[in-house]
C-alpha cells in the first residue's frame, strides 16, 4: 500500500526538509531534492512505520475487546436480591 499525503502534508514537510539541511547539513538543500527524498522515504521507510503503527492499533484493539465482558458485563437475575419487601 503507497503511503499517499495531501498536498498541504506534502508542502509542509518539504519545507521543514528544506530548514533541516539549512540548518544540520553543509549545504541547503533545493525543492525538488527535498520533494524526492519525501518520496524516497514515504517508499522506502513509510511501510515499516505504516505497519508498526497498525500493529499497535491491533493490539490495543484487542486489548479493548478482551476487556469488553469486564466494561460491559451486567449482572443477571439480579431483580429478587435488590427488591424491596410489598408486605
Amino acid at each position: 500500500m503507497a503511503i499517499e499525503l495531501n498536498k498541504d502534508a506534502q508542502t509542509a514537510i518539504v519545507a521543514s526538509i528544506q530548514r533541516f539541511f539549512t540548518e544540520h547539513m553543509d549545504a541547503p538543500i533545493g525543492n525538488m531534492q527535498a520533494r524526492s527524498l519525501l518520496d524516497y522515504f514515504l517508499k522506502e521507510v513509510g511501510p515499516s512505520i505504516y505497519n508498526q503503527a497498525i500493529a499497535e492499533a491491533q493490539q490495543h484493539l484487542q486489548a479493548k475487546v478482551l476487556d469488553l465482558d469486564v466494561e460491559c458485563y451486567e449482572k443477571e437475575f439480579d431483580f429478587w436480591k435488590t427488591a424491596k419487601p410489598t408486605k
